[in-house]
């Protein structure tokens, strides 16, 4: 929205504008987040694979169902972009919008990572953010956001007419062709609108402009994540470093990301079940 308008208010502006807001999607029947179903898986955990992502590079590693995997500052601040998909099928990838509309503009503790529709369930849940500190600062701005793109080397060519193929959409791409055999074309429309990994964001108060801001991160601090399907978990690492200045840089200062994977004990989960696909098998009325 312009912050300058253009048209009268009618008459009426004021009571138009008073209207409560009502919540889109109540979860209220959505089941609450037990942190005590993790605690034993937890603290049982072995370590079975990592990898380190090289900075303004990605990778991708598979993720077993009922596996945890951290998502790693190594040093030097660093935030990342995160995509996921159904090990067993593309298709079936993150979906930050829906997962917006039900857990808020940034995620941490308790909150799950939705796959995109006809599928719609959890991909994810996350069970540990050692930077769930920082809350909201006085710019509004928070930590881990669902509402900003990867950024990508068409808006760059739009916005200034040059070439860049390190920014996060292109990593992501390179990684999953390398990762499935599939060529960078084929694989392209599969590589989604991210969860932002360790980035400080937010929207301006006036022109509800998305901004970023130095990172709060450190080295050794993680995004840990429970895998409630078999993923491919890709991550970036962005080539604006922390993003205390831009998001698309070969001056920013950047450091490597690492993606570990952790094998709870066979009978530390419980009852837990991996999630089914939504209940809607309809045909759209058609």
């Amino acid at each position: 929205m312009k912050p300058t308008p253009t048209n009268p208010a009618p008459a009426d502006a004021a009571e138009r504008k008073a209207f409560t807001p009502v919540i889109c999607y109540p979860t209220d029947s959505l089941p609450a987040y037990d942190p005590t179903l993790f605690e034993a898986a937890r603290e049982s955990m072995r370590l079975i694979n990592q990898v380190t992502v090289q900075p303004r590079d990605a990778d991708i590693v598979a993720v077993p169902k009922g596996h945890f995997v951290r998502l790693v500052c190594v040093d030097t601040p660093q935030v990342g972009d995160v995509n996921l998909w159904n090990a067993h099928d593309i298709a079936e990838r993150f979906y930050s919008g829906k997962t917006r509309a039900l857990y808020g503009s940034h995620v941490s503790t308790g909150d799950k990572l939705m796959s995109n529709m006809p599928y719609l369930r959890p991909m994810a849940t996350i069970t540990n953010d050692t930077l769930d500190w920082y809350g909201w600062d006085d710019f509004g701005g928070s930590v881990h956001d669902v509402i900003g793109t990867r950024c990508d080397p068409y808006t760059n060519a739009y916005l200034h007419g040059k070439d860049y193929d390190n920014c996060c959409h292109s990593n992501l791409i390179r990684a999953l062709a390398k990762h499935t055999g599939l060529s960078a074309n084929d694989v392209e429309p599969y590589v989604h609108d991210v969860l932002n990994l360790f980035m400080c964001s937010g929207f301006t108060p006036d022109t509800k402009q998305y901004f970023i801001k130095a990172s709060p991160v450190r080295g050794g601090d993680y995004l840990e994540l429970f895998a409630e399907i078999d993923l491919l978990v890709g991550l970036s690492a962005c080539p604006g470093g922390d993003c205390s200045e831009t998001h698309s840089s070969d001056v920013a200062v950047c450091g490597p990301l690492r993606i570990e994977v952790y094998k709870p004990a066979d009978d530390t989960l419980g009852d837990w079940q991996a999630p089914e696909r939504a209940g809607y098998k309809g045909t759209h009325g058609l």
